[in-house]
Order: C-alpha cells, then structure tokens, then sequence
C-alpha cells in the first residue's frame, strides 16, 4: 500500500507556522521564555535586518509587549532556537525585555529551514538572492531535486527555478537584488543577456536612469541581437586575410594601370583611392570608369 503523501509546507500555513492566528504544533501553552535561553537559527534565510524597522518595533514592544508569541523548538536541557520570530527577539533585547512568550514545538534540521523559509516569503520579509541561496541550501544538503523541493514547501517548480537562476548573475548584480536596487523584473531581463559584462552595463544603466522593467526589457533584447550582430560581422571580416586585401590591390593596380592605394579597418571600413599625376592619367582612368559602366548596361 502506498504511502500518503506528505502535505507542502506551503500548504495550510494557518495551522502550521503563521504566526497571526495559531500556535505551533506541539503546544497550545505560551511559555515564558528566557532570553538568554534563546538563541537565532543559524540557517534562518533573513540576512538583513533594518535597524530603523527594529527599533521601531522595540518601541513597540515597552508599550504594548509582544503580541504575537514567538515559535520555538528545544534545543537541549534549558535552551531553545527561533524557528519563527527573530525580528521579535533581537527588538524584545533592545526594549530590554527578560523573557518573551514563545510556544514551543519540536522539529528537526530540514523542517527548521523550511519553516523559516516559508515564515518569511509568507511576510515578504526575504529579498530575492536570500530566498535563492536557501532554495540551493535545502537543495543541495538534503539531495532535493527542485521537484521535490516544489513539493516540500508548496511553490512551483517554475518559481524556484527563477529564483536559482539568480545566482548566475554578477556578483555586483546580486548584490544590488539582495539590497533591492533592482526588483525581480529587471534581474529577469538582465538573465536574457549571454555576456556578463553586457549584463553589468544594462545593470549600470538601471542605477543611473532609474530604468523601468519594460526598458530593461527592450534594451536586453537590443545588447543581445547587438551581440550576435558584432559576431556575425567578425565572422565575415575573417573570410578575408591581409593577403587577400594585397591580391585585391595589384588587381586594381594593374586593371586601371595606375597604383591603386587600398585602406581597411577593424571595422570592416575602407576606400579605394586611385592616383593620378597629370590630366592625361586622369582621363585615361575616366575613360576606363566609361568603359566599365557602358559594359554593365
């Protein structure tokens, strides 16, 4: 008989990890945790913490406490780590406070990071490249495919396969994703660009002029056909040698009967300049011009 299929975490959230309506599992009490008995989770995907928005809610909490209890599981005789809440945690140490509420539940290393993860898209409360880098995390040190990991917390495998592309742009890029300089849309219009250093110019440019996401858009589009377009020339440029310009040279040279002088750059630009001494040169190198035009008509 088969077994039944474990539920996404992302899944029923309400009765799970949300914080606003119900308590963990494990436990209907609120405990009355030290804080010094609590420690971070060292895998929570939050990096950032604007301490503006921490003090703020301090503020807060000497006036009205903690609300919302916060979740934690046990981690040895009188300790405890956050699985959801440290914003709460790190204010209730700058309002000064001793203890927090918290329920209590128990949950191993996998369901610890995937909880705090799916607390904090839940809240909006992760940028992109943090959210990126625990999808690789689960990934990569519980042998998930991104199938799996879809399952696992309840997101389309699309989306997290979106999310890990990410983290083939610059680092530069990343970076302005994590500090949100640039949004999701404009990260997914740089990724339509093959050259890293194509990439890091539109991403420049987005800084400089405040480029929208459709901008980007139709400027990744341009550098990309410019790309294969500067491509396509140097493939044509190279059908013809320093050599071949010289052959090409004496044939001028000997059909007009005058030492023809031939230029080409880099860029595939030149002339063709044909020399005269006198005006009987020049009217032999007329007549010649006549003769070809007449035999083209």
């Amino acid at each position: 008989m088969s077994q039944p299929k474990r539920p996404a975490l992302g899944r029923g959230l309400d009765s799970l990890i949300s914080m606003d309506d119900v308590p963990a599992r494990g436990t209907t009490a609120i405990n009355d945790i030290l804080l010094e008995q609590i420690s971070p989770n060292p895998d929570q995907p939050r990096k950032d913490f604007d301490e503006e928005a921490l003090q703020e809610l301090a503020s807060s909490i000497r006036e009205l406490g903690i609300i919302q209890p916060l979740s934690l599981r046990k981690s040895g005789p009188s300790s405890y780590q956050i699985i959801a809440g440290e914003r709460r945690y790190r204010a209730a140490i700058i309002a000064g406070l001793s203890s927090v509420p918290a329920y209590i539940r128990t949950a191993n290393d996998s369901e610890l990071t995937e909880m705090a993860l799916i607390e904090n898209i839940q809240r909006e409360d992760l940028n992109a490249i943090e959210i990126a880098l625990t999808f690789r995390k689960l990934i990569d040190q519980y042998s998930l495919t991104q199938e799996r990991l879809s399952e696992r917390i309840g997101k389309k495998r699309a989306t997290i396969a979106n999310f890990l592309r990410l983290l083939k742009l610059p680092a530069e890029v990343q970076l302005g994703l994590r500090d949100r300089r640039v949004d999701m849309g404009h990260a997914r219009a740089l990724l339509t660009i093959d050259n890293p250093s194509l990439q890091l110019k539109l991403y420049n440019e987005i800084l400089k002029n405040g480029l929208s996401v459709r901008r980007v858009e139709q400027l990744a589009k341009a550098y990309q056909n410019g790309t294969d377009l500067q491509q396509s020339k140097a493939s044509q440029q190279s059908k013809y040698t320093t050599n071949d310009f010289e052959i090409l040279k004496k044939h001028l040279s000997m059909s007009f009967k005058t030492p023809v002088q031939f230029t080409c750059n880099a860029k595939g630009n030149g002339k063709i300049t044909f020399p005269f001494k006198n005006a009987d040169e020049l009217e032999q190198l007329i007549a010649i011009f006549d003769s070809v035009n007449r035999t083209d008509n």
